[in-house]
């Protein structure tokens, strides 16, 4: 499936995206991610393709707002790809993803980030 996030927030906003990795089995835990990605209100990104029914993702939007979850990981400050989950970096932020399950990951999925 493809993953889509499309900005329904009245401001811009930085999203990243995690999800299940074999590249990262071992020392990254089994979970990858990659952001920053800029979607301005309105707009959208398409940062994923999995056959995975679980995925993360964590946003921050330019007047505060946050969408965010339990699962804490250290990421790169500029952009990224493919960074794998609990390798140690002293050169980062830390957030917390927040959990995205598809009911079928043979589909496509939208995802609308709005502050609820």
């Amino acid at each position: 499936m493809w993953l889509q996030y499309i900005n329904r927030h009245p401001t811009g906003l930085w999203l990243m995206v995690g999800y299940p990795t074999s590249v990262c089995d071992g020392e990254g835990g089994g979970w990858g991610s990659r952001g920053w990605y800029r979607l301005e209100p309105g707009s959208s990104v398409l940062p994923l393709v999995t056959f995975q029914p679980n995925t993360t993702f964590y946003a921050e939007a330019d007047d505060g707002g946050t969408w965010s979850g339990p699962y804490v990981v250290t990421v790169p400050l500029q952009a990224f790809d493919d960074y794998c989950w609990n390798v140690a970096s002293t050169a980062g932020q830390r957030v917390g993803m927040r959990l995205l399950t598809s009911d079928n990951s043979v589909f496509n999925y939208v995802r609308g980030i709005a502050l609820a």
